[in-house]
Protein backbone atom coordinates (compact mmCIF):
# COMPACT_ATOMS: atom_id res chain seq x y z
CA UNK A 1 0.00 0.00 0.00
CA UNK A 2 1.29 3.21 -0.99
CA UNK A 3 1.35 6.03 1.82
CA UNK A 4 -0.38 9.24 0.81
CA UNK A 5 2.26 12.33 -0.10
CA UNK A 6 2.76 14.57 2.51
CA UNK A 7 1.71 18.39 0.95
CA UNK A 8 4.52 20.47 1.22
CA UNK A 9 7.46 17.84 1.64
CA UNK A 10 8.86 18.10 -1.70
CA UNK A 11 10.98 21.52 -3.40
CA UNK A 12 8.38 22.38 -5.91
CA UNK A 13 5.32 22.24 -3.12
CA UNK A 14 7.34 24.80 -1.27
CA UNK A 15 5.89 28.31 -1.78
CA UNK A 16 7.86 30.04 -4.74
CA UNK A 17 7.26 33.68 -3.40
CA UNK A 18 9.92 36.39 -3.26
CA UNK A 19 9.96 36.54 0.50
CA UNK A 20 11.81 32.95 1.07
CA UNK A 21 14.84 31.78 0.20
CA UNK A 22 14.50 29.68 -3.06
CA UNK A 23 16.27 26.91 -5.25
CA UNK A 24 17.88 27.59 -8.30
CA UNK A 25 20.17 25.35 -9.95
CA UNK A 26 20.87 23.45 -6.79
CA UNK A 27 21.82 26.91 -5.24
CA UNK A 28 20.08 28.12 -2.44
CA UNK A 29 18.99 32.20 -2.77
CA UNK A 30 18.11 33.88 -0.25
CA UNK A 31 14.86 36.15 -1.19
CA UNK A 32 13.11 39.62 -0.78
CA UNK A 33 13.50 39.81 2.67
CA UNK A 34 16.43 37.10 3.06
CA UNK A 35 18.77 39.55 1.98
CA UNK A 36 17.96 42.00 4.39
CA UNK A 37 18.31 39.62 6.88
CA UNK A 38 21.70 38.43 5.65
CA UNK A 39 23.27 41.70 5.00
CA UNK A 40 23.48 41.39 1.40
CA UNK A 41 22.25 44.34 -1.29
CA UNK A 42 18.97 43.42 -2.16
CA UNK A 43 19.39 44.15 -6.14
CA UNK A 44 22.83 42.60 -6.49
CA UNK A 45 23.11 39.99 -3.85
CA UNK A 46 26.35 41.24 -2.96
CA UNK A 47 27.41 41.76 0.75
CA UNK A 48 25.92 45.01 1.73
CA UNK A 49 28.61 48.14 2.20
CA UNK A 50 27.97 51.23 4.10
CA UNK A 51 27.52 54.82 2.48
CA UNK A 52 29.69 56.52 4.86
CA UNK A 53 32.96 54.37 6.01
CA UNK A 54 35.43 55.85 8.64
CA UNK A 55 37.59 56.77 5.84
CA UNK A 56 34.87 58.72 4.16
CA UNK A 57 33.85 60.30 7.46
CA UNK A 58 37.61 61.40 8.01
CA UNK A 59 37.70 62.98 4.36
CA UNK A 60 34.42 64.93 5.35
CA UNK A 61 35.87 65.98 8.56
CA UNK A 62 39.44 67.33 7.31
CA UNK A 63 37.50 68.76 4.07
CA UNK A 64 36.80 71.66 7.17
CA UNK A 65 40.47 72.70 6.71
CA UNK A 66 39.73 73.71 3.09
CA UNK A 67 36.21 75.30 3.75
CA UNK A 68 38.47 77.31 6.42
CA UNK A 69 40.76 78.04 3.72
CA UNK A 70 38.53 79.62 1.40
CA UNK A 71 36.55 81.61 4.37
CA UNK A 72 39.67 83.49 5.13
CA UNK A 73 40.58 83.77 0.91
CA UNK A 74 36.82 85.23 0.27
CA UNK A 75 35.37 87.09 3.28
CA UNK A 76 35.85 90.79 4.46
CA UNK A 77 38.29 90.84 6.90
CA UNK A 78 40.55 88.54 5.47
CA UNK A 79 41.92 88.31 1.82
CA UNK A 80 38.30 89.95 0.45
CA UNK A 81 38.28 88.19 -2.67
CA UNK A 82 34.69 87.94 -3.26
CA UNK A 83 33.55 91.68 -3.05
CA UNK A 84 37.19 93.09 -4.02
CA UNK A 85 36.47 96.40 -1.85
CA UNK A 86 39.55 97.72 -0.36
CA UNK A 87 37.68 99.22 2.59
CA UNK A 88 35.81 96.04 3.99
CA UNK A 89 39.87 94.53 4.34
CA UNK A 90 40.04 96.08 7.59
CA UNK A 91 38.12 94.25 10.72
CA UNK A 92 37.33 97.63 11.89
CA UNK A 93 34.77 98.39 9.33
CA UNK A 94 31.72 97.02 10.70
CA UNK A 95 29.86 96.70 7.50
CA UNK A 96 31.87 93.39 6.71
CA UNK A 97 30.87 91.78 9.54
CA UNK A 98 27.69 90.49 8.43
CA UNK A 99 29.04 89.75 4.99
CA UNK A 100 32.04 87.50 6.79
CA UNK A 101 29.35 85.52 8.77
CA UNK A 102 27.48 85.07 5.60
CA UNK A 103 30.17 83.40 3.48
CA UNK A 104 31.28 80.85 5.68
CA UNK A 105 27.66 80.69 5.72
CA UNK A 106 27.74 79.15 2.70
CA UNK A 107 30.28 77.51 2.38
CA UNK A 108 28.97 75.47 4.89
CA UNK A 109 25.37 74.91 3.26
CA UNK A 110 27.94 73.70 -0.06
CA UNK A 111 29.25 71.48 2.05
CA UNK A 112 26.52 70.28 4.03
CA UNK A 113 24.53 69.43 0.80
CA UNK A 114 27.95 67.03 -0.67
CA UNK A 115 28.24 65.25 2.43
CA UNK A 116 24.71 64.18 2.09
CA UNK A 117 24.84 63.32 -1.41
CA UNK A 118 28.38 61.06 -0.47
CA UNK A 119 26.03 59.67 2.93
CA UNK A 120 22.77 59.46 0.97
CA UNK A 121 23.71 55.62 -0.02
CA UNK A 122 22.71 54.37 -4.20
CA UNK A 123 19.66 53.57 -5.67
CA UNK A 124 19.40 49.91 -4.22
CA UNK A 125 19.88 51.01 -0.79
CA UNK A 126 19.17 53.67 1.55
CA UNK A 127 21.47 54.87 3.88
CA UNK A 128 21.34 53.36 7.62
CA UNK A 129 20.80 55.21 10.85
CA UNK A 130 24.62 54.62 11.46
CA UNK A 131 25.19 56.28 8.32
CA UNK A 132 23.41 59.53 8.95
CA UNK A 133 25.28 59.70 12.45
CA UNK A 134 28.30 58.96 10.91
CA UNK A 135 28.34 61.52 8.37
CA UNK A 136 26.21 64.44 10.76
CA UNK A 137 29.23 63.67 13.14
CA UNK A 138 31.56 64.19 10.51
CA UNK A 139 30.15 67.95 9.83
CA UNK A 140 30.18 68.90 13.25
CA UNK A 141 34.25 68.16 13.14
CA UNK A 142 34.31 70.01 10.02
CA UNK A 143 32.26 72.76 11.01
CA UNK A 144 34.95 72.80 13.92
CA UNK A 145 37.83 72.56 11.78
CA UNK A 146 36.55 75.18 9.23
CA UNK A 147 36.18 77.85 12.24
CA UNK A 148 39.55 77.24 13.53
CA UNK A 149 41.67 77.37 10.35
CA UNK A 150 39.76 80.74 9.70
CA UNK A 151 40.63 82.07 12.71
CA UNK A 152 43.95 80.76 12.84
CA UNK A 153 45.13 82.64 9.34
CA UNK A 154 43.69 85.80 10.44
CA UNK A 155 45.98 85.33 13.16
CA UNK A 156 48.87 83.92 10.91
CA UNK A 157 48.11 86.32 7.88
CA UNK A 158 46.36 89.08 9.36
CA UNK A 159 46.80 92.20 9.48
CA UNK A 160 47.47 93.10 13.56
CA UNK A 161 44.53 95.44 14.62
CA UNK A 162 43.25 96.68 18.07
CA UNK A 163 40.64 94.72 19.02
CA UNK A 164 39.89 96.48 22.78
CA UNK A 165 36.96 97.79 21.16
CA UNK A 166 35.41 94.75 20.41
CA UNK A 167 36.31 90.85 19.53
CA UNK A 168 34.67 90.63 16.11
CA UNK A 169 37.51 93.21 14.89
CA UNK A 170 39.53 90.18 14.17
CA UNK A 171 38.99 87.76 12.09
CA UNK A 172 36.36 85.64 13.72
CA UNK A 173 32.58 84.68 13.41
CA UNK A 174 29.85 86.57 15.41
CA UNK A 175 26.99 84.50 15.08
CA UNK A 176 27.95 81.14 16.40
CA UNK A 177 24.23 79.61 14.87
CA UNK A 178 26.32 79.78 11.96
CA UNK A 179 28.17 76.43 12.99
CA UNK A 180 24.80 74.47 12.37
CA UNK A 181 24.45 74.78 8.98
CA UNK A 182 26.56 72.23 7.76
CA UNK A 183 25.78 68.82 9.93
CA UNK A 184 21.82 70.49 9.57
CA UNK A 185 22.34 70.81 5.59
CA UNK A 186 23.45 67.14 6.04
CA UNK A 187 21.03 65.67 7.55
CA UNK A 188 18.43 67.88 5.55
CA UNK A 189 20.12 66.51 1.97
CA UNK A 190 19.98 62.77 2.99
CA UNK A 191 16.42 62.89 4.32
CA UNK A 192 15.51 64.80 0.59
CA UNK A 193 17.76 62.19 -1.28
CA UNK A 194 15.85 59.06 0.51
CA UNK A 195 12.10 60.60 0.24
CA UNK A 196 12.54 61.70 -3.58
CA UNK A 197 15.58 59.58 -5.34
CA UNK A 198 15.23 55.89 -3.98
CA UNK A 199 12.93 54.09 -5.12
CA UNK A 200 10.37 52.45 -2.63
CA UNK A 201 9.71 48.33 -3.00
CA UNK A 202 6.30 47.86 -4.21
CA UNK A 203 4.01 46.66 -1.98
CA UNK A 204 3.19 42.88 -2.10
Amino acid sequence: MTQPAVHGQFRHDTPQDGSRPQWQNGVLHPGHYGHREAGLDGATGLPATPAVSWRKAAVIAASGIVVGLLWWILAPSGLNLLSGNPDLRSGGNTEGWLPRDLVLAALFLLAGCISGAVASGNKHSEPSGRDVLLAVGAGVLGTLAAWGTGVLCGLVWGTPEDTSASASIAFSLRSLAVLAIWPASTALAIFLNTVFATPRPEAE
